[in-house]
């Protein structure tokens, strides 16, 4: 079972900048896929950001269009920890903020693939 909590979110104007925690635990978290996914008020939950080990000290990181460029995810695996570090935030980024975790080294963007979830952090962008 892995556990993950999200911290970071909070109220900002436009243009501003977050940055998410996503702690887990786990003995094997250096190869588990870890997602960024965000739900606005009466829309699905959409991928946002993931990232999945490639092999030897490598990872390979994948974006929504969205974010490309805005958003960058990255992981401490010594303190089994990912972040999402989102910059020159938009009101159109609002939504609560979920990380997820799978067990594997492949990925996907759909919510449904991953069994850990966190409880999600809220991220208002205010214009």
């Amino acid at each position: 079972q892995v556990q993950l909590v999200e911290s970071g979110g909070g109220l900002v104007q436009a243009g501003d900048s977050l940055r998410l925690s996503c702690a887990a635990s786990g003995r094997t978290f250096s190869t588990y896929t870890m997602g960024w996914f965000r739900q606005a008020p009466g829309k699905e939950r959409e991928f946002v950001a993931g990232m999945r080990w490639s092999g030897g000290i490598s990872y390979r990181a994948y974006y929504a269009d969205s974010v490309k460029d805005r958003f960058t995810i990255s992981r401490d695996n010594a303190k089994n920890t990912v972040y999402l570090q989102m910059n020159s935030l938009k009101p159109e980024d609002t939504a609560v903020y979920y990380c997820a975790a799978r067990g594997t080294t492949s990925w996907s963007t759909d919510p449904s693939w991953y069994p850990y979830w966190g409880q999600g952090t809220q991220v208002t962008v205010s214009s």
